[in-house]
Parts: C-alpha cells; structure tokens; sequence
C-alpha cells in the first residue's frame, strides 16, 4: 500500500514538472546566417578578401539554404525543447521589435553589406560581451522566460597535400538561449562537413558562387541530419536553468 502512494506520489510530480516546463515560453529573437566563410586556417591572406567579394555577390544567393533551416527548425527541432516557443508572427510583429536598433559593436559597416542574411523580419543581434542586446530585448518580451539566438556560420577546409589538393565547408549552427536575467544558460554548436568537395590549386580554392554554393548546400544537408539526431539528446539541459 506504501509503495503505490509513493509511486503516485512521484508519478504526479512528474506530470506537475512536465506540464511546468512546457508552459515556459522563449522567443526566438534573431535567425541568420554568415556569407562570410572563415578561411583562417586554410590558406593565404589574400583569400580572405576573395571570400569577402564573394560575400557581397548576389550570385552566392544562401537564402534558400537558411529558409529551409529555418522551416526545419520551428517544424521538427523546436520539439525537443522543453519548452513553447513564442509563434514568430509575435516576435517580428512586435512593434517595439521593429523599432529595435541593436548595438553591433563596430560590426556597422558590415551589416550594411550583404554579408548577414537574416530570415525575413528578424533583426541581426551578433554574438557582443556583455548581452547588451540581450538584456533589453528580454525587457520587449517580457512575457517569456527567456530568450533564443540562432545563427549560421561557415568555415573552409582543406584536404590533401600537394599543388592540388582539395576543400570541403563546414556548417555550424549556434544556438544560445538566455534567461530573463540575460545570463547565457544553455549553448549548443554544432557543425557538419560537406561531403562534397571542390579543387584547390598552388593553396588557392577556386572563389566562385558556382564553385562553393554546392559545398554549403552539401553542409547544410549534413548538418539538419545531425540535427535530427544529435539535439534530442542536448535540448533536455535548456530548462534547468530557466
């Protein structure tokens, strides 16, 4: 008789936690991706400013790719959380959210390039010490328990010795999660390498939209399957400090 209490007992604080932090809310306040593939450790310095070129092409069109992270983020991934996230039309159609001019940190003058590509109707809030941004967004949106960031970034790889050798990206999504109090509490990176692969001659990739868009399609595939797999397993830690 004393065990079925006790097991009824803590059935019920079970469904009590679980109904608990399901109705905590976050919102989603910045969803964007980097143009601007990191090649520090690949090559030259001269590549930097080719890659910087490519980022401000329109051919490198990477607006698809983010879309349909995006759409696979809020339709599958955002069920592992333990908690609601605020539906977006809240978000980007919060007037005070229009109105909010984040602080970039000397990051202006590539803002006003095409290097960040946000989905449409967010705001680009960057990775800045201090949370600055962080802080007063939480002051917008006051009626959730925290706050989440969510952005790309791609980096180049080489493999191979010799003149041609060859390279691969790889794609990396952060997601950060702040409470109301705007501490970080919970961060998740993860990346994937493409499989595709593209040439690389004298330690020189060949810079083109053609040549290295089919590389970031290739990681972004193979990231939103590690996604698929990996995030159950670590989104169960993002409440514990909410």
């Amino acid at each position: 008789m004393k065990k079925s209490i006790i097991y009824s007992l803590l059935f019920t604080i079970q469904l009590i936690t679980g109904a608990y932090a399901q109705n905590k809310k976050v919102a989603v306040v910045t969803f964007y991706v980097n143009k601007l593939i990191d090649v520090a450790n690949t090559g030259p310095a001269s590549m930097t400013a080719a890659f910087a070129q490519l980022g401000d092409d329109l051919k490198f069109n990477i607006g698809p790719l983010l879309t349909n992270f995006h759409d696979q983020f809020f339709e599958n991934y955002a069920k592992s959380f333990p908690f609601q996230l605020l539906p977006e039309n809240q978000v980007t159609g919060n007037d005070a959210y229009k109105d909010f001019a984040p602080e970039n940190g000397g990051f202006k003058d590539i803002l006003k390039g095409n290097t960040y590509v946000p989905v449409n109707g967010y705001k680009v809030i960057l990775p800045l010490k201090g949370n600055a941004n962080e802080k007063k967004l939480l002051n917008i949106f006051d009626q959730c328990d925290g706050i989440m960031k969510v952005y790309i970034n791609f980096d180049l790889e080489s493999r191979g010795l010799g003149r041609v050798a060859l390279v691969k990206v790889n794609a990396q999504v952060n997601i950060v999660l702040f409470n109301r109090n705007g501490d970080k509490i919970f961060s998740v990176k993860k990346e994937a390498l493409s499989k595709k692969s593209g040439a690389q001659v004298a330690g020189i990739p060949f810079i083109t939209p053609e040549k290295i868009l089919p590389l970031c399609e290739s990681a972004m595939d193979e990231l939103m399957i590690a996604m698929q797999n990996d995030l159950p397993k670590m989104a169960g830690k993002a409440d514990r400090k909410l």
